[in-house]
């Protein structure tokens, strides 16, 4: 297996990602050349509109899908130079996934203790260890009364939590989430990611969450926007808001409103050293062509229209 020199933070690392679905005769790019390195611990939102690329990046994180091109390194090993057999065991141990739609993450005939338990018998252990870790779990989730609940006698908001403690049941590094908060209402989505914050900061495992939803910017430390299949911008939370955070606690991250105010944004570039401007910063700037003016002024690089 491959492996990639990494600093001990840095968990995930993508190199030129690209992938080209073909349909009918017709081949549509959904990654196009795409960089990102994701930081040990972090909890980020990757955020896109459909079909911008964000749910191929989150299969592939998962090992459910390979590139076309490029290099996947997780822990600094090369993801898809692993056998199959270390593929399945790397999806088994090393990753957990939360979907949107609660029919991929619950089995409507257990209860909810029952299926978080399921995940546990690959791996050994008494009934007893499953259903102990399994209590454990609900009442991280904030959901221990409902433990003997089948999923069509809970909310939406319910189920999700029950999905949350299945991912954690085999103690991955990497909780993948895609549109986690979309079938729930506001009060739901912001108890969602209160508890994806209460879990970040203290079981330190890195989650990784793939929404269409811009309001979730205020909501974690680092933000990527990705566009036609590249990384276009980044918001990393300013430093006065992490004070703030850390002094009002887990609850107080989700109040400081516009993201404008408590991110700063960065446009990304690639390794080829190219510039990927937002349809937003295009429209501000008036700039309706495929040409415009690049100029070094006094340390600053100026674009303007042709």
């Amino acid at each position: 297996m491959k492996e990639q020199n990494h600093s001990d933070d840095t968990i995930i690392s993508c190199e030129g990602l690209v992938k080209i679905y073909q349909s009918e005769g017709i081949e549509v790019m959904a990654l196009q050349g795409l960089d990102l390195e994701i930081k040990r611990g972090e909890l980020m939102a990757v955020i896109g509109k459909s079909g911008s690329g964000k749910s191929t990046l989150l299969n592939m994180l998962g090992g459910l899908e390979h590139p076309t091109a490029g290099k996947l390194y997780v822990n600094g090993q090369d993801l898809f130079a692993m056998s199959e057999k270390e593929m399945v065991e790397y999806r088994k141990k090393t990753v957990g996934f939360v979907w949107q739609k609660s029919a991929r993450n619950l089995f409507p005939y257990m209860t909810a203790r029952e299926n978080v338990e399921t995940p546990m018998y690959f791996y050994g252990g008494s009934a007893k260890e499953h259903r102990e870790k399994a209590l454990r779990l609900l009442e991280m989730v904030g959901i221990l009364d409902k433990k003997d609940s089948y999923p069509a006698q809970l909310s939406g908001g319910e189920q999700q939590r029950v999905a949350i403690a299945i991912a954690l049941a085999n103690d991955p590094e990497i909780l993948l989430c895609d549109e986690p908060t979309g079938a729930v209402d506001t009060k739901t989505s912001d108890k969602i990611q209160s508890l994806f914050r209460k879990l970040n900061e203290e079981l330190g495992i890195t989650i990784i969450i793939v929404t269409h939803d811009m309001n979730l910017a205020n909501k974690v430390g680092r933000v990527v926007m990705i566009s036609d299949g590249k990384i276009s911008t980044e918001k990393i939370l300013k430093e006065e808001y992490s004070a703030k955070i850390r002094e009002m606690g887990k609850e107080g991250f989700q109040d400081f409103g516009d993201s404008e105010l408590s991110h700063e944004e960065y446009s990304v570039l690639d390794r080829a050293h190219r510039l990927q401007l937002s349809e937003e910063m295009m429209e501000k700037a008036g700039i309706d062509s495929n040409k415009v003016k690049i100029e070094a002024v006094d340390g600053k690089i100026i674009i303007t229209r042709e």
